[in-house]
């Protein structure tokens, strides 16, 4: 009997073993074609006056075999990858006493620049920060006392030049934007070295209190009609700055968002805001993402990882490659450039080539690495680089001058490629170059348009073909040390 069953056994293995395998339905890939259809290109170049100036009109054709003595960039819209957020800047103290100084038509004037997506950039992006920061004019917190229930929180000296141009961009930008909040440090009596500036760090017993403070703060601007849509735990927790800074190790940064901050949002009614941890540079940053994502009780409250640029300050490897291993580590959190702005201002160096260059590399290899949003630091600033409490002066995309002018450098421009044509809820499209002088990225739009963004950094011009999808091919030129965006 038992052989009896072990045969049935063997034979009912047979058969499930060599069971035909179900045949998988095969389905086609429709690759878009491009051929015979126009594109519009948009320069901006160093030596000469383009600036995102419309350089032609023409059509693809149908596409022959590259040469390898020949420069290319091949576009493949088959292949997408991550959504597009938003692009846009940071509305700090500084920015808005500059602001606030500017004649009624320069007023219109600079926030048309930036947020009509018609006449201007069309940023759509926001950062501000919780108290002050460096561009401030001096160092505030929104309480006057030092009692845990925080109940003399307010917001107003917010209210005098933040608030207001904060409203104005967002009608600007056709009245709505997606905004988030910055903390630079806790107030002092909440930190071990009872100073806002020079590091320090979070007291233990202030953490549930200061977790209170990020929901009170976000309560208080939407009072005010401003949606926050996320925050960050901390701007730059590895850095003891000589402005208001606070250290948070990877362990800290994990316990105050799993412990503190994520369920005090919860409890608030502010679970729908998004976290963002680390918000300082690339150099670190998968250390960071290791400890705090891989631990299930932290990662279910952040939403994603943000980062700055500052690491690269010296002229060194900007780690473009750090931002790809994370999301392939952990797919299911987003990507976001935070801050950047060039350095050490220089009113000599108000068209200094190499300020816009460092975006448009930064800006190309970010959204390739799988950046959903990217945010400049300061939008306006005036002509000495500031305000600034501790006089750390950096340049701004556009200076405001004491006569009233405004001066837009080319780093205006060469961000205008990215934010005036790629519009939220755009997919990034596969895109590859065949020579290194030329640094390229994709997108394709909700309204089904393609954007191509190719930048030359290099001395010389260049002669390239673009293909798009499977059949079509253009032939391009872009000048020395220029910016191209093509839209078909």
């Amino acid at each position: 009997m038992k052989y009896l069953a072990l045969s049935i056994i063997l034979l009912g293995c047979f058969f499930s073993c060599h069971t035909p395998p179900v045949e998988e339905k095969k389905t086609t890939m429709e690759v878009k074609s491009f051929l015979d259809k126009p594109l519009k290109v948009y320069t901006t170049a160093s030596e000469t006056e383009l600036r995102l100036s419309m350089t032609g009109e023409q059509e693809f054709k149908k596409a022959r075999q590259p040469l390898e003595t020949e420069v290319a960039v091949f576009v493949n819209p088959a292949k997408t990858f991550q959504k597009v957020l938003g692009i846009g800047g940071a509305i700090t103290d500084a920015s808005a006493e500059v602001f606030a100084k500017l004649s009624k038509a320069q007023q219109e004037n600079f926030l048309k620049s930036y947020y009509d997506k018609e006449e201007g950039i069309g940023y759509t992006l926001g950062r501000t920060s919780i108290h002050s920061c460096d561009f401030s004019s001096g160092s505030f917190t929104y309480v006057s006392d030092s009692a845990k229930d925080l109940n003399t929180f307010n917001i107003d000296h917010d209210r005098t030049f933040r608030i207001p141009m904060i409203k104005r961009a967002i009608a600007a930008a056709g009245g709505s934007m997606m905004f988030y909040a910055s903390p630079w440090s806790p107030p002092p009596f909440m930190k071990t070295n009872k100073h806002m500036l020079r590091g320090g760090s979070l007291l233990p017993e202030y953490a549930g209190a200061w977790a209170l403070y990020y929901s009170k703060f976000i309560k208080a601007y939407e009072k005010e009609g401003i949606p926050i849509w996320g925050l960050t735990i901390q701007n730059e927790p590895m850095a003891v700055q000589r402005w208001e800074s606070c250290i948070y190790t990877a362990e800290q940064e994990r316990d105050f968002l799993k412990n503190h901050l994520g369920p005090t949002l919860q409890r608030e009614g502010l679970g729908d805001k998004k976290i963002i941890v680390w918000d300082h540079n690339r150099d670190l940053i998968n250390h960071r993402a290791n400890t705090i994502f891989s631990d299930p009780a932290a990662a279910k409250y952040a939403w994603g990882i943000g980062f700055h640029w500052y690491e690269n300050w010296t002229g060194g490897d900007p780690m473009f490659n750090n931002l790809g291993d994370i999301k392939e580590a952990f797919a299911d959190k987003n990507l976001v450039f935070t801050e950047g702005c060039n350095e050490r201002f220089d009113s000599e160096k108000y068209e200094y080539w190499p300020n816009a260059e460092r975006y448009g590399r930064s800006m190309i290899n970010d959204f390739n690495e799988g950046v959903v949003a990217w945010t400049d630091w300061n939008i306006l600033l005036n002509d000495k680089g500031g305000p600034n409490h501790v006089g750390n002066f950096c340049f701004a995309p556009v200076h405001a001058t004491e006569d009233d002018s405004l001066i837009f450098t080319p780093t205006y421009y060469y961000i205008g490629h990215f934010s005036k044509f790629v519009r939220p809820g755009a997919k990034r499209v596969s895109t590859s170059s065949s020579r290194s002088a030329l640094l390229s990225t994709s997108f394709e739009n909700e309204d089904g348009s393609m954007v191509s963004i190719v930048m030359n950094h290099t001395d010389e011009a260049v002669k390239y073909f673009l293909f798009a999808g499977g059949d079509a091919s253009t032939e391009m030129e872009i000048p020395a040390r220029a910016m191209q965006t093509i839209i078909y």
